[in-house]
């Protein structure tokens, strides 16, 4: 069984998504998952499969807003 530098992609980023969905805190969630996505679209882009790059990176855009507003409600509170 040959396995290729693009399969390994693929693995590491399912195991990193599988690791997010693991995490209690909403925030390491979102970034890990982000990270994930974004590995998975790379490979999905890489090996020609476009639904997965496309739906993965639209993903790391969805967790990138709720980081987004995460992190501005975070600077709110301690404005306040």
């Amino acid at each position: 069984m040959d396995i290729n530098w693009l399969e390994w992609l693929g693995y590491l980023a399912s195991l990193i998504v599988l690791i997010s969905l693991l995490m209690s805190s909403i925030l390491k969630l979102r970034w890990i998952n982000m990270i994930g996505s974004g590995l998975f679209s790379l490979y999905g882009f890489l090996i020609g499969a476009l639904p997965v790059g496309i739906m993965n990176l639209g993903i790391v855009f969805i967790n990138l807003y709720y980081l987004v507003k995460l992190y501005r409600a975070k600077s709110d509170e301690a404005l306040q």
